[in-house]
């Protein structure tokens, strides 16, 4: 939430600074996370996708380094420690080095409690950022990811741990199939590097963007309206999701999907563009990655709100 030393004005993602007498920026980011999949290598790309993703969000498609956090948890057995710590490294790393970076130190640390993230950090010249303030009435609203990663990974866990939950859902319909596609397509998803929507936002001229993850579409769009120079409001209208679980939601737990509160993890890119560049921007992407994006809503005269749909459509990826 800090840009150029001003909370929450200048970027909602990174940390810019001034490197002194170089005529260049230090741009940085710093996150960690909690084990949320059941696959610690995994958990190692989701967690460098996501730290990784901040700096893609302002357009920085090459990262200079990574310093990696690591918590190693004192209630596991020594083999538990060496298997799942030896795992997520192998992940993270793996992913920093197809970002085209490295890991080049960081810290561990002991406690109760599984955890791994870092800091990336990247020196640029100030044309090579796009600052996220620039958004312009007219612009659409694309999406690089779909929605509802905290839906997919928490119905996994009820699925596996055969619980009350499980049972309910059981009974309304939802089938165990349909959770282990999702919780697939999902783990896809969120190791996946955003690296591909950077280079095409500075491509095709992107005005702004953010990354969409723990404080959900709602949240992230939010804090990206509040840094736009013009009075604008971001109205979001289609909310692309993993999967059919979005029709369960409330049902065990209230996830806010439909108000856009879900948190994600490693979320796609929700990025303001001109209208006529949508199309070009969406099959290219879909050409490199494989992947779908979405237009999802558009860009307004307003007062620097996130507005969501009463009745968002729902697209199913």
């Amino acid at each position: 939430m800090i840009g150029d030393g001003k909370i929450g004005v200048d970027t909602p993602d990174c940390s810019t600074v001034p490197i002194r007498n170089s005529g260049k920026v230090l741009v940085s980011t710093c996150d960690f996370f909690y084990p949320l999949v059941d696959d610690p290598y995994n958990q190692g790309k989701i967690a460098a996708c996501n730290v990784l993703s901040d700096l893609y969000a302002m357009g920085i498609v090459n990262v200079d380094t990574v310093l990696m956090i690591l918590g190693v948890s004192t209630k596991m057995t020594d083999k538990e420690k060496d298997v799942t710590n030896s795992l997520m490294i192998k992940g993270f790393t793996e992913t920093c080095e197809e970002a085209g970076t490295a890991v080049t130190g960081g810290q561990t640390v002991y406690n109760p409690w599984v955890l791994i993230g870092g800091t990336a950090m990247a020196a640029l010249r100030e044309e090579e950022i796009i600052r996220p303030n620039n958004a312009k009435p007219g612009d659409v609203l694309i999406l690089t990811k779909p929605l509802a990663a905290q839906m997919v990974v928490n119905f996994n866990q009820y699925l596996k741990l055969n619980n009350d939950k499980w049972q309910r859902l059981k009974e309304h319909g939802l089938t165990e199939e349909e959770v282990l596609d999702a919780y697939e397509k999902g783990i896809m998803y969120m190791s996946t590097l955003n690296q591909t929507g950077a280079k095409l936002m500075q491509k095709y001229k992107a005005n702004a963007a953010t990354d969409v993850t723990g404080f959900g579409i709602k949240g992230h769009s939010q804090n990206l309206a509040n840094a736009q120079k013009e009075n604008v409001d971001l109205v979001i209208d289609k909310l692309p999701v993993i999967g059919n679980l979005y029709k369960y939601d409330k049902l065990v737990r209230d996830f806010k999907l439909k108000e856009g509160k879900a948190a994600e993890t490693s979320g796609g890119l929700l990025i303001c563009l001109g209208k006529e560049k949508a199309n070009d921007f969406i099959g290219e992407y879909k050409e490199l990655t494989g992947q779908n994006a979405w237009v999802i809503g558009e860009v307004v005269k307003g007062q620097r709100r996130s507005i969501i749909s009463d009745n968002p459509e729902f697209i199913v990826a």
